[in-house]
């Protein structure tokens, strides 16, 4: 009985199985040029790209804090990659939503509920909050290896589009693992540090902690803050080769309902 429980809790979920393949038929649909609405399908290769990486930055926190010592994550859900299990109405859909279609900017809004009383040892809850960033790191390292093994070299309108989606969303992962790693409370870059805060630190900084993301965001907002935080974003992933521009071009097409085609 103990062994099948253990079985169902790692179980893929269903849910994530179709993200996965709504991004490849969507992918597919840019690059053939299938898709009567090249926008839409981008916007459906977008979107479900980043719930993809968003699956797996919650779930890479799971499993670190699993193997941590918090044995309660396998009943909640989230070793089944299931973003059902990590949705937080506000922090999962709708600042995510808000920050992709009016900024350009991605971070992950899942919530998972890490009990770290069961677990000790300082590097045990710094290395919980660093794996989900690094997982960001990891999923726009793959989106930009194509640009950098030169496997995507776009020769038709479609096959254009579709370099320019899989840009987008580098960029997007690019834009999350950076500002993640920023030591705000309420970000995983805080979390990482937290542990090693005095008990009188941490306390004064927990109220800030439900602002963190907006006050980040606040931020971007200002003129220089966000040209020098594009700028740099743009010097990453051209140094993986992404031609300059094609992310742009990406988010373009992403917002169907304003480019009138392509």
């Amino acid at each position: 009985m103990t062994t099948a429980a253990a079985r169902s809790e790692r179980q893929i979920s269903p849910i994530f199985l179709g993200l996965v393949a709504i991004m490849a038929v969507s992918g597919w649909a840019v690059w053939t040029g299938f898709s009567s609405n090249t926008g839409f399908a981008v916007f459906l290769f977008v979107v479900s790209g980043w719930v993809v990486s968003l699956c797996l930055h919650e779930y890479a926190h799971a499993r670190t804090a699993l193997h941590g010592g918090d044995i309660s994550i396998g009943a909640k859900g989230y070793l089944t990659l299931n973003p059902l299990k990590y949705t937080h109405a506000l922090l999962s859909i709708v600042l995510p939503l808000v920050f992709l279609i009016l900024g350009g900017i991605g971070l992950p809004g899942g919530a998972v509920f890490i009990e770290r009383g069961r677990i000790s040892g300082r590097w045990k809850h710094s290395l919980i909050s660093a794996a989900g960033p690094l997982t960001n790191v990891l999923f726009a390292i793959a989106a930009m290896l194509p640009f950098t093994l030169h496997l995507v070299e776009p020769e038709t309108k479609e096959q254009l589009a579709f370099a320019a989606a899989l840009g987008f969303l580098a960029m997007l992962q690019v834009t999350a693992a950076i500002l993640n790693l920023l030591p705000v409370p309420g970000l995983d870059g805080y979390g990482i540090l937290e542990p090693w805060l005095s008990y009188n630190v941490r306390r004064q900084l927990e109220p800030f902690a439900s602002f963190g993301l907006l006050a980040v965001f606040g931020v971007l907002w200002i003129p220089e803050v966000n040209s020098a935080f594009f700028g740099f974003v743009d010097a990453v992933t051209a140094a993986f080769g992404v031609p300059e521009g094609l992310s742009g071009l990406g988010s373009q097409l992403f917002r169907f309902w304003e480019s009138g085609g392509f």
